[in-house]
Formats: C-alpha cells, structure tokens, sequence
C-alpha cells in the first residue's frame, strides 16, 4: 500500500521530478549550490518549497520530529535595537529546549539563497522575522508549506502571519505631539526605509500630529534615512541647509537621532537649547548619551518573548494565523527636547 506515500515527508526524488533535474543535482544546488547555475539553483528552490520537502541530514527529535531548533531573521544584525528583541526570542526559546540560529538579513540579495538552504538542510522548525520581508521568494501559497512563521517588531498585513508589534502611528503621534506641546512649530522628521511598514506608520503618525495643531506639511522637512548613525548626520546636514530649517526633529529611530545630534555638534548647535531631538526605540545607549535622548520606549524583551510564545503556539498546532498582539510604547522625556525659543511661539 504505497500509495500512501503523498501523505509521509516529501523526497529528493519528488524535488527532482518537479525541477526537471537529477536528484544528484538536487543534492548538489541545496548543499553546494556555488557549484551549480543560479538557474539550476532557483528551479530547486522553487521545487523544494512546492512539494515540502526537508531533507533529512540532521537528527530530528524521533518522536515529535522537530530539530528543536529556530532561525531567527533580523534585518541589521549590527543595528543594537534589535539585541534586546532576540534576547528575548533567545530566553524563551531556551527555556522550551530550543537552539537559535541568527541570520543577518542586511545584505538580502546576496544572501537570500544562503538563508533558504539554510532553513531546508538544517530542516528549521520554524522562523521568527524582525523585518517586513521573508528573506527568499516565497508567495503566500508556498508559505504553507514552509515551515511556521511568526514577525516580531514589524506589522505587514499582506504577509498574513502572527504577528507582536507596537502601534507606531500612535507612538509617533504621541512623540511629535510632545515637540508641540514644548512650543515648536518647525519640526522636521527624519525616516526611515520608505518601503518598510513601521516606517510608512511613523511618518504617518507625524502628519497628523502637525495636521492635528494646524501646521502644514512641507516636503523639504521630511528627509528619508536607513536607520544609521550616517543617515541621521547627512539629514541634519540637509535640513539646516533649508532657508528655515527647523528646531524640532522627530528620528524614526535612536541611531539616527544621536547621528543628528552629533552633527548638529559639530555645526557649532547646542541640544536642546538650539534643536529638540526624539528619537525612537530606546536603546541603551539613548538614556547615556549627552544631552540623554528623549525617546519612543519599545518594549523590546517582550517583543522577542512574545514572538517566540507565538510561535512555540503554532508548533504545538495551535491555530494562531493572523493573530496579532499590541504592546505598549512610551514616551520617555529626557533632556534632548525643552521648549522652545520665543521667538518661534
């Protein structure tokens, strides 16, 4: 009675009759694959991934048939807000006997193959994503037959995944209205990737709180970054080069913010007294810098816990597809911001 055999593990053959290759060259493009055209490669891949197969290499756990072992996606492995996130996937996990693998998505098109051969030969249990994007093509129909998938820190509602997030555009919101609230009027806001969702909500959370205090949006105050310490410095440079540039900047993140502040530095500024700066995230070294950055607290731990719990769920059969949970953010007021000068009231 084999023909039973659709409803047990997809095999190496079965990638290989869906590719048009060899199984030989399917074992070449999963564990060698600079030794075969990119062409081949992609064909085994997409193969892979349409008949589910996981190739059995590794000892799995006999009885449940798990690796007990995670990977974790994050999308800047050098970017420190993401430290405390993992920690948190790290901690948990830990606890339940699993092992977490890390893979930097910072330079996704040269290593979008790597991480896909990495999930299928080290028949990862399940994925954790700290960014918007999957880092391999995959379509929501190939999706099912990955293995579960959970996002943490990010909110994509097209990608159709469990999710822990905060609410940005209030966050955001809450951050300017602060600025405001101090007296400033000029307020500009430095962003970060336009492609990606938290930033899209950020941004969007500044246009309100100035459309919420009858201010007008002036394109030239809105200057898009990536989240660096360089981005945040060749903003400020941008923006105290406008004919009125501002005295308020609102960062989407904390590296940027301390870039900013440093540059306005050596422009001869002082902060807070010239330029207000918030920035967002709070990492740790927000509260030791000088002036200490007044910031977005995310709670960052408890975003990678609860990402993990998420998935540990789905492991366990749990239905928890498009599940969300919101954490709270806070505003932490520090000596970065103070109100402003008379003269722009």
């Amino acid at each position: 009675m084999d023909q039973k055999q659709p409803s047990t593990a997809a095999t190496m053959k079965d990638v290989a009759e869906k590719a048009g290759v060899s199984t030989a060259t399917v074992s070449r493009a999963l564990m060698n694959p600079e030794k075969v055209s990119a062409a081949t490669r992609l064909k085994v891949e997409k193969a892979v991934i349409a008949v589910g197969y996981a190739p059995h290499g590794l000892a799995r756990n006999a009885k449940r048939g798990e690796t007990q072992t995670i990977l974790v996606i994050v999308p800047d492995i050098c970017d420190p807000f993401f430290s405390e996130i993992i920690r948190g996937v790290e901690v948990t996990a830990a606890h339940e006997g699993y092992l977490v693998l890390i893979g930097d998505c910072a330079h996704q098109n040269k290593q979008e193959k790597t991480f896909l051969n990495l999930m299928l030969t080290r028949q990862i249990d399940g994925m954790v994503l700290l960014g918007s994007q999957l880092p391999f093509e995959a379509g929501i129909e190939d999706q099912r037959n990955l293995p579960p998938m959970v996002m943490g820190n990010e909110f994509a509602p097209e990608m159709a995944l469990p999710t822990v997030h905060i609410d940005n555009l209030t966050a955001a919101f809450e951050a300017v209205n602060h600025l405001l609230q101090l007296g400033h009027r000029q307020i500009a806001c430095i962003t970060g990737p336009e492609h990606i969702p938290l930033s899209q909500y950020r941004l969007q959370g500044y246009i309100q709180a100035l459309r919420r205090s009858s201010i007008a949006i002036d394109p030239t105050m809105i200057v898009h970054g990536d989240f660096t310490f360089e981005a945040g410095a060749n903003a400020l440079k941008q923006l105290m080069s406008l004919p009125q540039p501002p005295k308020a900047i609102f960062c989407h993140s904390d590296l940027m913010a301390l870039g900013a502040m440093n540059q306005a530095r050596k422009l001869g500024m002082r902060i807070p007294q010239d330029l207000s700066v918030v920035g967002f995230d709070d990492i740790e070294l927000a509260q030791y810098y000088d002036p200490p950055l007044t910031t977005v607290a995310q709670p960052r731990f408890a975003i990678g816990r609860e990402a993990m719990l998420l998935l540990l769920d789905e492991l366990q059969g749990k239905r928890v597809n498009n599940g969300s949970r919101l954490l709270d953010a806070e505003l932490r007021v520090r000596g970065s911001t103070a109100p402003a000068a008379k003269r722009e009231k």
